[in-house]
Formats: C-alpha cells, sequence, structure tokens
C-alpha cells in the first residue's frame, strides 16, 4: 500500500505546497502591483477557491471516464500554466487570472479517487491518513519557508518554485504510480449521470460535513494571525509575524497525533460517528477559547483543540465518501464533496472576514459555536459506513455469470464488479442483511 499511496500523496502535496507557500506573503505583494485594492487582493487570496469548487466535479467525471492518469496530467499542466502567469504578472488583474488558473486544476478528487482504486476499503483510511499527514507536513514547510524565499528573492520567485514543483509531480506520476486495476461493472449510461452521486442519503451528509469542516476551518486561519498579531490595544496578543510558528507548530504536532487514533477508532472500530462528534467538540472549545481568551497561553490551548478537532475529521471524511459511493461513481461523488469543502473555504473566508471586519472575535466565535451545533447534529443522523463490507473472491473459485443474478434476488448486497486486473470479484453487502458466507456460498462454482 505505502508504495502505492506515497507517490499519490507527494503528488497532491506538492501541488498544496505550491498554493500553500504564497499565502504568508500573498496580500502584501499583490497590493504593491499596478490596480490592486483590497477588495481585489481579496479574490487573488481566495479566489483560487472558488475555481475549485466549481472544476472538482468536472475533473472527477473526466477521471471516470477517460481515466485518473490523463485527468492527473491535464490538471497538473493547467496548475503549471497559472502557475508561471502568475509569477510572470505586473499587474493584479494577471495575478488574479493566474491563480484562478491554479485553482482550475482540480486535481484533489482525482488523487482520492486514484487512491481509493488501488487499496481495499479496510485500509482506506490508513491510506488517507498518510495523505492527510504529507498534506499538514507540506502547509507547516510553506508557512516556514514562503516568507524566507519571498523576502529574499522575491513573490514571483515562489511561483516558479510552484511550476517546477508542479512539473515534478508529473515525473513522479509517470515513474512511480502504478495504473490504477482495470474495474469492469454493469452500471448503465442511466445510472452514471451526475444525479445519481445525490440519491445516496449517506452521501449527501457527507457533503454537507464537508462544507461545515472547510468553512470553519478558513475562519479559524482567518483569526488566529489577525488575534495574535494585533496589539494589545486592540484586543490581540502583539505578537510578531515571525513568531506565529510558535502558535502554529505544537498545534499541528498535536493535530497529527490525533489522526492514528481517530483513523483506528473510525475504521477498525467502526466510530466513525462519534470520532466525528468528539472533533465537533473539540473544535467549538477551540473557538470558544479563542473567542473570548485574555491571556495568549489560553488562545494558544483554544488553537490547538481546533486542530485536533479539525485533524480527526481527516484520514475519515475521504475515505467514506470512497466507501459510499458506488465504483462507477467514485471520482464524481469526490469531487462533489470535494466541491463543497473548497466553496465552504471560499464562504468561511468571507463570513469570517464580514464578521471580524464589523464586530469583534467573539461574535465570530459565537457565530461558530452555532455552526457546530448546527454540525453536531446534522452528524448524529450520520450511518457508520462499518455496516458495508466487501466480500473478495477469485475468477478461478466463483462463477461471475451468478453476481448479477444474485444481486438482483438478495436485498443485501449493494453492488458487485470485477477487477481484471487482479482477477477478483467484488460485492459490497450490508452486514445487517446478508453475511459473506451467504454470498461466497452463492457464487462457488
Amino acid at each position: 500500500m505505502i508504495k502505492t499511496v506515497m507517490p499519490l500523496s507527494m503528488i497532491i502535496a506538492l501541488r498544496f505546497f505550491g498554493l500553500f507557500i504564497v499565502l504568508p506573503v500573498l496580500s502584501a505583494y499583490a497590493l504593491t502591483l499596478e490596480g490592486s485594492n483590497a477588495f481585489l487582493v481579496g479574490i487573488v487570496v481566495g479566489g483560487y477557491a472558488l475555481t475549485q469548487t466549481i472544476f472538482q466535479v468536472p475533473f472527477g467525471l473526466m477521471s471516470d471516464k477517460i481515466g485518473r492518469k490523463k485527468t492527473l496530467v491535464f490538471g497538473l499542466i493547467i496548475f503549471i500554466i497559472g502557475s508561471i502567469i502568475a509569477a510572470l504578472s505586473t499587474d493584479i488583474y494577471w495575478l488574479m487570472f493566474g491563480r484562478f488558473l491554479q485553482g482550475a486544476g482540480a486535481i484533489g478528487s482525482v488523487v482520492i479517487a486514484m487512491i481509493s482504486d488501488t487499496v481495499k476499503e479496510e485500509s482506506r483510511a490508513h491510506a488517507m491518513a498518510i495523505m492527510g499527514g504529507t498534506i499538514a507536513m507540506s502547509f507547516a514547510a510553506a508557512m516556514i519557508i514562503g516568507p524566507v524565499v519571498g523576502g529574499l528573492y522575491g513573490v514571483s520567485s515562489l511561483f516558479w518554485i510552484t511550476a517546477f514543483l508542479a512539473a515534478s509531480a508529473i515525473f513522479i506520476l509517470f515513474t512511480k504510480v502504478p495504473n490504477p486495476p482495470k474495474i469492469v461493472h454493469t452500471y448503465s449510461q442511466e445510472e452514471s449521470k451526475m444525479k445519481h452521486v445525490f440519491k445516496d442519503k449517506s452521501l449527501r451528509s457527507m457533503y454537507i460535513t464537508f462544507l461545515f469542516h472547510s468553512s470553519i476551518m478558513t475562519m479559524a486561519f482567518f483569526i488566529i494571525p489577525i488575534v495574535m498579531t494585533k496589539s494589545v490595544e486592540e484586543g490581540g496578543f502583539g505578537w510578531d509575524k515571525m513568531d506565529l510558528w510558535k502558535v502554529y507548530l505544537p498545534a499541528m504536532i498535536l493535530g497529527l497525533l490525533a489522526m492514528a487514533p481517530a483513523a483506528i477508532l473510525g475504521e477498525k472500530k467502526d466510530k466513525g460517528k462519534e470520532v466525528f462528534m468528539v472533533s465537533i467538540i473539540s473544535i467549538g472549545i477551540g473557538f470558544l477559547l479563542m473567542g473570548f481568551a485574555t491571556d495568549a497561553t489560553l488562545f494558544i490551548i483554544g488553537v490547538s483543540l481546533f486542530f485536533i478537532g479539525f485533524n480527526m475529521f481527516e484520514p475519515l471524511l475521504q475515505s467514506f465518501v470512497s466507501k459510499l459511493a458506488k465504483v462507477h461513481q467514485k471520482g464524481a461523488a469526490l469531487g462533489v464533496a470535494n466541491s463543497f469543502a473548497y466553496f465552504g473555504a471560499f464562504l468561511g473566508g468571507i463570513l469570517g472576514g464580514w464578521l471580524m471586519h464589523s464586530f469583534e472575535r467573539g461574535t465570530l466565535a459565537g457565530f461558530v459555536l452555532v455552526l457546530c451545533v448546527l454540525w453536531f447534529w446534522w452528524v448524529m443522523k450520520l450511518r457508520n459506513p462499518g455496516h458495508r463490507a466487501n466480500v473478495y473472491m477469485e475468477f478461478d473459485k466463483y462463477d461471475r455469470e451468478k453476481v448479477e443474478a444474485f444481486n438482483q434476488q438478495e436485498a443485501g448486497v449493494i453492488e458487485n464488479y470485477a477487477n481484471e486486473t487482479e482477477g477478483i470479484i467484488v460485492v459490497k453487502y450490508d452486514k445487517d442483511l446478508i453475511d459473506e458466507d451467504t454470498i461466497r456460498a452463492a457464487l462457488v462454482k
């Protein structure tokens, strides 16, 4: 599994690193360009999330139709072009266009779908934890490297680095990532239409969870640097921007440590819903401290609680969607989920900015607490994906001709497909309605 997951994790981490590395310095740089103003700078900083929202689903659908690798190359090339345009920009509008193009190369859901193709469901949370940890480390590195390199060589150099790293990701794709297995299924053209991605109630619930998760994340990254660097007279703690790593580093370490037990409880123990509920409570308490703490230490404890809660979601969110989606719609379903996530990030930035501009930080914290209550209630309605399981049967021992008829006769069978590459039949079933032994007995040659 590691040989497959690590190269794909590196591809997505390199891309995220390219997006993250400019964040600490982009707003100050963009204000110096011709034609800029605060509103346009805000679009430059967050606009990539809007194009990510728009293009996640088309890229997911494309990967289902023409293949994951071709789609990844196409998205990375768009990302490279956007990075080069941003590096060469001399006015705010060209920089904005470059950032929009960077976001348009929306390959996140495609990488996750490819991991889902190559890793069995039982190991998928572990795979997602590896990917999430790699992205988290890329974020930490970007927060440190971005200001240093940007200060020494200019912000345009960061965009050139981004383009180079995206090209490196294409090299990794063709040299280190194996081709996904050939999957054969019997779904009709009608069943492959986009509307079917929204028919599953559990999938719809996950989409809304993605929206809550990312919107609150953006609000956190909005409030943390502002409060820490504001003067004491303005209600902040008067820290220097160069010292913010002292806030983020311990919080990120604690968040990363929380991912492993979350993955074990969510996958091995089938307690994903319970993990989500604990995570929301941690996020809510974290924001309560960030909104009302008058002491920097308490504020940092709040940041740490937020990161713990936020990261506990990471190994489970993508894994749950890939489990709930049927084989022919994984790319599309993950595309929809990530579209909700990026739209949440865009929405969270707008709401966080408006609330912090118009009110005190306590108002923003109170708003997030209300969201957490709604989110908690929403998650309570979820059903743990652990009630679904797969049985894997070799071609030479089991009758492929019997599978479709059996699927139609048994209410507990959710779907079936053949993995031609590995020579196995896969039947997904509801453990509350049917058991593995019954399936094997019915399909044996």
